[in-house]
């Protein structure tokens, strides 16, 4: 596999973003084929990536320098004509770095870009659970002639494994019905508070894997995506509970998707990219 050209994420020197000592592997997605409001998506990877390089990589919550693991940043998977083909060829591409021993981070581009990388995960961990944070439920079976539209997400990962979904604000009635309680966490139930993490956590299998849509936060934090909601949750309400998720059962993979630049932008693509480091930084304390 060959790094993208430029700098990777982290903009690390060579010895930290080789792709054949790294740990990790951080894999752009830039589609944007089924987003239905606010497009752009598909910038999101390269905005990120670019805002990483402007981190401090000592983490002063866990104590650690996770890049020490090594980080490299893959080439873009590119884009397909159909979100069904855009789901392949994710897939594949996760999978190789499955099959090769590196923990993959997945940057989107639009939420459909996470379907092929949670079915990569669940043919290579046998009690895999997904876990869901973001604005919007995306259990539709079908959206606009599509089963692997954005909005069906969840819908395709449920035939997989156990899901688990925080940070919900919005959905569709036909969505009601496939809800199950002590599964989903709705935003202003848990907004602020940390009572309902223990549950939440209970829901999950030893291995989990996170999917995580930037719209879970406010508005007025993350206003850079392709659909904001009003009402969603800090950076410390996320961050806590994926602490606490992190230290109790094995996050084997992740993506953070639905960064969508604009002029002035930068800021939010900051916070993406320290959320990455962040999450990466949970995952590997206690392994210094």
């Amino acid at each position: 596999m060959t790094m993208s050209p430029g700098h990777g994420f982290g903009d690390l020197h060579n010895t930290y973003s080789d792709p054949v000592t790294a740990d990790i592997a951080v894999v752009p997605v830039p589609y944007d084929g089924t987003s239905t409001w606010l497009k752009g998506a598909d910038r999101g990877p390269e905005a990120i990536i670019s805002a990483s390089a402007n981190m401090e990589l000592y983490d002063i919550e866990t104590g650690t320098e996770v890049y020490r693991r090594g980080i490299f940043t893959d080439r873009e998977v590119t884009p397909a004509p159909t979100p069904e083909e855009m789901a392949d060829r994710v897939y594949s591409r996760i999978l190789s770095h499955l099959d090769a021993g590196h923990f993959t981070v997945t940057i989107g581009g639009e939420h459909s870009v996470s379907i092929g990388a949670i079915s990569a995960h669940a043919d290579r961990f046998d009690r895999l659970s997904v876990l869901q944070l973001d604005a919007h439920s995306d259990t539709r079976e079908s959206y606009e002639g599509s089963r692997f539209n954005h909005a069906c997400v969840m819908s395709r990962a449920r035939e997989r494994c156990p899901i688990v979904q925080a940070g919900i604000r919005s959905m569709d009635s036909s969505e009601i019905s496939g809800t199950c309680s002590g599964r989903i966490f709705y935003a202003h139930e848990i907004q602020g508070t940390t009572h309902w993490h223990d549950a939440a956590i209970s829901g999950l299998t030893d291995e989990v894997y996170l999917t995580l849509d930037l719209d879970v936060f406010d508005v007025s934090l993350m206003p850079a995506t392709g659909t904001p909601e009003p009402g969603g949750l800090d950076w410390y309400d996320v961050t806590r509970f994926l602490r606490a998720v992190s230290s109790k059962r094995k996050i084997v993979g992740f993506d953070v998707v639905e960064f969508r630049p604009f002029q002035g932008s930068e800021p939010y693509a900051f916070l993406a990219a320290k959320l990455i480091y962040t999450i990466l930084s949970y995952i590997y304390d206690g392994e210094k």
